[in-house]
């Protein structure tokens, strides 16, 4: 049976569905600006004419970009980081999730220990100096393993999975224990499986981290090739200037005459951010009930 709606639900949803459609308008519009003017003419882009829709059409920007090797070296890195890390990631957040989820103390008997101290973590830190530091006497100044092993433990998203082990009912690990299973198999083949919405969840957060992260790569790596993509990104829409272009690149492309700077941004901008938005749709069925499972309890 059909539920009737009242008179002010019925106000609600369309005043909702109205605040949200606009506030999506807000983060796409800007999106479709630059892919506007990343495909238009030169002469459109400096009278200021480009709004949502390209005038002038031409390629040059995206052609700039892809006869650059640095742009693929970067991208390589990030996609690298974005593997290995996801694995450390979400190999340590398990291992340190599932033990924190035991509230019976002759399970685990120095767990509010344990988690005192990793929750302290999410307040403090040692610092840039102090982090930086480190990792200079740990000899991984350009080294791709500083992009990954200072945040190897994201606590935040070992909250989640702790809080979603807790929800899960506990008769299902008793049975397995009784029938011989020892811990490391009851994480695996009864925990796990039944996790797949917050390790999707936990997934997404820590390969949008890895993919957007910019400042590490600025800080830990002194020459340019070693750069991720994002620290690629901003150091050329911080530094970028058309008169760089080369005579030979102009020989080659003679299209790059009609390149500008905000087009030449506006094209990596979207180069760089695409492919992680295309993760959405294939998570995001999984994100909402992941955080609403896995919020903190306690």
């Amino acid at each position: 049976m059909k539920i009737k709606e009242s008179p002010s639900r019925k106000v609600f949803m369309i005043f909702n569905y109205f605040l949200l459609g606009f506030l999506s308008l807000t983060c796409l519009l800007p999106l479709i600006n630059l892919f506007a003017i990343s495909f238009s003419a030169r002469s459109m882009v400096d009278a200021n004419a480009v709004t949502f829709w390209p005038k002038g059409f031409n390629t040059a920007a995206y052609e700039y970009i892809l006869s650059n090797k640095q742009y693929f070296q970067s991208f390589g890195i990030t996609i690298a980081r974005v593997v290995l890390g996801w694995i450390i990631n979400l190999v340590l957040i398990i291992l340190v999730a599932y033990p924190l989820s035991k509230d019976d103390p002759r399970i685990f008997r120095c767990r509010k220990y344990y988690t005192w101290f990793f929750l302290v973590t999410m307040v403090f830190n040692g610092g840039l100096i102090p982090t930086y530091l480190v990792v200079s006497k740990m000899h991984m100044i350009n080294s791709f393993m500083a992009l990954i092993l200072p945040e190897a433990l994201p606590m935040f998203c070992v909250l989640i999975m702790m809080n979603f082990f807790r929800g899960l009912p506990k008769a299902i690990e008793e049975a397995a224990l009784v029938d011989g299973a020892n811990w490391f198999v009851t994480m695996w083949k009864i925990y796990l499986p039944l996790s797949k919405t917050s390790l999707a969840t936990v997934s997404l957060f820590v390969i949008v981290n890895h993919w957007n992260a910019w400042f590490d790569g600025l800080i830990y790596m002194n020459l340019p090739e070693k750069y991720p993509l994002m620290t690629y990104l901003q150091s050329v829409v911080l530094k970028f200037d058309v008169t760089k272009i080369t005579s030979e690149q102009l020989m080659l492309n003679p299209h790059l005459m009609e390149v500008t700077g905000r087009g030449i941004k506006g094209a990596l901008i979207l180069l760089c951010t695409v492919p992680i938005l295309l993760v959405y749709p294939f998570l995001q069925k999984y994100f909402v009930a992941g955080v609403v499972m896995g919020s903190v309890k306690e």
